[in-house]
């Protein structure tokens, strides 16, 4: 299976599985085998990052949880926590899907339930950052040193 090159600076250890003519690839946060889409593929890497290079327990990550949202049931990509609480909400997209001011405001709508003070979007090959403060994104560069929370 040909996988693109995300745009994260370090490289990854990802386990795969191939089952008849699908691919799997684990989560060590889930601990299980899960479906390598486009949008999981995404995942992993920053589910690898805020494990091996921010070095996060996987207690602090919270995948594919539900919301409700509008009296309809969501699904939130990944949240990161601190002391328990919404610290990053992560919303993943596939790398072909572009960014753009609606997939802001999706990612936007889940933080209005959620309220994590950062909020990334991304596609792998591009990463939008905002901080939530007041009512406003304040959008800043995505940099590593955003990532920078006293745990």
């Amino acid at each position: 299976m040909e996988l693109p090159k995300l745009n994260f600076a370090d490289e990854y250890n990802f386990k795969f599985r191939k089952d008849k003519d699908k691919f799997f690839i684990h989560d060590p946060v889930r601990k299980s085998w899960l479906l390598l889409t486009p949008e999981e593929w995404v995942r992993q890497h920053w589910i690898h990052y805020f494990l091996f290079s921010k070095g996060f327990a996987a207690s602090a990550l919270i995948t594919e949880q539900k919301i409700e949202l509008n009296e309809t049931l969501k699904r939130i990509d990944l949240l990161v926590t601190l002391r328990t609480q919404p610290e990053i909400l992560i919303e993943c997209k596939a790398p072909q899907i572009r960014l753009t001011e609606k997939t802001f405001e999706q990612c936007a709508r889940y933080n209005s339930v959620i309220h994590a003070s950062k909020i990334i979007l991304s596609n792998g090959l591009q990463h939008i950052y905002a901080d939530y403060s007041e009512n406003e994104y304040i959008f800043r560069p995505f940099s590593s040193d955003n990532i920078n929370l006293s745990r």
